[in-house]
């Protein structure tokens, strides 16, 4: 990260293929950007949430086809994240749910698998205990039962948002070039959605960005986790240096009957070892679907 910046001409942001992208009205709620991808028909609908500062393309872009293939697909972009709505409310992680639940419930959809990735987790976990009636299936990925065991953890989320935001107010361009630089080494696929993911990567309202930190840093499951009575699978980043191992495995023994898929990568997976990532994704959405 260290290393020098080359000089480099300016590049369109070129996106790759996408499912069809759209605004929805929720009443009572607003406007929701979602893509949709049509998959067979008579299976459940699978509804994708992302992580923490990504959009919903960038958590996903890679394995929208593999998905469509088990099922309809909706990918929604969470408040303050992505082209997601921008509301004067703080930012919750059930506030989040809320959303999707109030999108499903128009769009007529349900019950659903809801496939989460990092703070996707959280908000995936929300929709089942506040929505019942919406979700048929978990899948929970990269993602912990909680972030507040500890006094370090608490902080470190809190701080972790303080740095977004000083980030996004700043002057971002040179870390997420960095970013970019080490992403593209590692994977050169990559090169020719430079521009794009640039762009993608500084998407986000900064105050709600900072605010889901926070929220992350209060999130606990252990009070209904035991109650989950939809078939749910998780899917452990054995490599994760941002959700240790041990705490992505302490959720899946919290859930009742909850099954295990590791994949070896980082918390970096979808992007990095997208064709690991994809495979225990597919792995992961069979089994809560059977």
């Amino acid at each position: 990260m260290a290393r020098r910046l080359e000089p480099r001409p300016p590049e369109p942001p070129l996106p790759p293929a996408l499912p069809p992208g759209r605004v929805a009205l929720v009443p009572g709620r607003g406007e929701v950007f979602l893509r949709e991808a049509a998959g067979p028909p008579d299976r459940p609908t699978i509804v994708l949430l992302h992580g923490w500062t990504v959009s919903a393309d960038l958590n996903w872009f890679l394995l929208y086809d593999a998905v469509a293939d088990l099922g309809p697909v909706i990918a929604v972009d969470h408040r303050g994240h992505g082209r997601g709505m921008r509301s004067e409310e703080p930012f919750s992680l059930e506030a989040a749910a809320d959303d999707v639940a109030g999108l499903l419930r128009e769009l007529g959809r349900g019950p659903v698998v809801a496939v989460g990735y990092s703070m996707g987790g959280p908000i995936a976990l929300h929709l089942w205990n506040r929505h019942r009636d919406l979700v048929s299936g978990l899948v929970l990925q990269a993602t912990a039962l909680e972030w507040r065991a500890s006094l370090y953890e608490r902080l470190l989320w809190r701080f972790m948002g303080l740095v977004e935001l000083s980030l996004r107010i700043g002057n971002p361009d040179g870390l997420v070039e960095r970013i970019l630089r080490d992403a593209i080494e590692t994977c050169p696929d990559l090169e020719p959605y430079r521009g794009w993911l640039k762009a993608e990567l500084r998407r986000g309202d900064p105050a709600d960005l900072a605010g889901a930190g926070r929220a992350l840093g209060n999130y606990d499951a252990r009070p209904f986790a035991g109650s989950v009575d939809v078939p749910t699978a998780v899917v452990v980043t054995t490599k994760d240096r941002l959700v240790r191992p041990r705490k992505q495995r302490a959720l899946a023994a919290a859930i009742p009957a909850a099954h295990a898929i590791d994949v070896h990568a980082d918390h970096d997976a979808p992007l990095m070892e997208s064709d690991r990532f994809r495979a225990a994704t597919v792995a992961a959405i069979r089994h809560v679907s059977r």
